[in-house]
């Protein structure tokens, strides 16, 4: 009789995992750790990142980014942020005031808010967007084409190992309120954004709504 042992094959790890790093770094029993029996905190260790990021890891973890409108309101920092945004949003003419005409209607909007960060941990600014609800919108009736110009992740790699061979220098951009620049073709009203007030001599029309002139976050055209 022959042998009936299946061949083994030698098994490797993913390669993405090298970039992970574990150790037992706590002897104390897993009971005592928040109540679960493997907690993430026994086998976590900070020993292979350099000082400079482990500040930033603490940093990020360290204030809370609101998740509601209610909730930002209660914190100056992000009034400050909201105004910002409203006035960019103005600026630009993104939207124009109007009465929402019969047989139309009006999609949602949201605000979203983030805090970013400098390379050190450091807080850069406290940055609120305001997001339309693209998903709302009906194909053929509020958008037709969708189209999403974003670099690859190969391009990216490519540019950064060229940049680490011929030991090129590499600046960060970010470009403020760059989804604002791109003309609307297609007739699309907006709800009034949470916390909008009148500007100073501004009268609201009749059940008032923003008709979006330029491409805003969360649309289907943006």
């Amino acid at each position: 009789m022959g042998n009936t042992l299946r061949p083994r094959r030698e098994t490797r790890a993913p390669s993405y995992l090298s970039q992970y790093h574990c150790s037992n770094v706590i002897k104390e029993p897993s009971s005592s750790l928040h109540g679960t029996a493997h907690s993430l905190s026994s086998y976590l260790s900070y020993d292979k990142l350099s000082h400079e990021y482990c500040l930033f890891c603490f940093a990020i973890i360290a204030e809370k980014e609101p998740s509601t409108f209610k909730e930002a309101t209660l914190l100056q920092k992000w009034l400050d942020a909201m105004n910002v945004e409203l006035d960019a949003l103005v600026s630009t003419s993104t939207w124009e005031i109007c009465s929402l005409p019969d047989g139309k209607r009006a999609i949602g909007c949201k605000w979203v808010f983030k805090i970013k960060y400098k390379s050190d941990g450091t807080i850069e600014r406290y940055k609120a967007r305001l997001v339309a609800k693209g998903y709302t919108q009906q194909e053929g009736v509020d958008y037709m084409d969708t189209f999403s110009p974003v670099a690859k992740l190969n391009s990216v790699r490519l540019i950064l190992a060229l940049a680490a061979i011929h030991n090129w220098s590499i600046i960060q951009m970010d470009v403020t309120n760059a989804f604002l620049h791109g003309d609307l073709e297609e007739e699309i009203y907006m709800q009034l954004p949470q916390g909008y007030t009148p500007r100073q001599g501004e009268q609201l029309p009749e059940k008032p709504v923003c008709r979006l002139i330029k491409s805003l976050y969360g649309l289907k055209q943006a």
